[in-house]
């Protein structure tokens, strides 16, 4: 799995609007600067957050986005599908929809214990564990493993 700078990006922008708070709407140039994120980049990612659901915003003086439900509420996995499309899918297909013959067969439950496995741990965690630095512990214990980061 790689994350994209558009997750990445829209991540991190939903993150601001949840250590805002929920009656705090953010505009998207602070946003922008607080993240270093390019700004018209992030205006297309704040409007695909508004159309899927986990924004709004509003115009004017006393405009910006805020989230659309609380942070408790939103999981990273919603933020990533909406900004990128799906969390795991192999040469653009999701791995249900494949099929493999002879010695590949037993790719395709390989591939959708990945798949079962990044749903389970991105759609665990919240925004609001992430504001508050407040991970699960199976998050903390796979994240601690010294391997966790290195290449074979």
């Amino acid at each position: 799995m790689r994350i994209s700078a558009r997750a990445d990006y829209a991540v991190r922008a939903a993150l601001e609007l949840a250590a805002a708070g929920d009656d705090t709407s953010l505009k998207a140039e602070a946003i922008a600067g607080a993240q270093g994120i390019p700004h018209k980049f992030l205006e297309g990612i704040l409007g695909d957050l508004r159309r899927g659901g986990l924004v709004v915003s509003r115009r004017g003086g006393n405009g910006g986005y805020r989230l659309a439900r609380p942070a408790d509420a939103i999981a990273i996995a919603e933020i990533i599908r909406v900004a990128d499309g799906p969390l795991v899918s192999v040469r653009g297909v999701r791995p249900p929809d494949l099929s493999y013959t002879g010695p590949a067969e037993s790719l395709l439950p390989l591939w959708i214990a990945v798949r079962a496995n990044v749903r389970r741990i991105l759609g665990e965690v919240t925004l609001a564990d992430v504001a508050a630095a407040d991970l699960p512990d199976d998050v903390l214990r796979l994240a601690d493993d010294p391997e966790a980061w290195t290449n074979p």
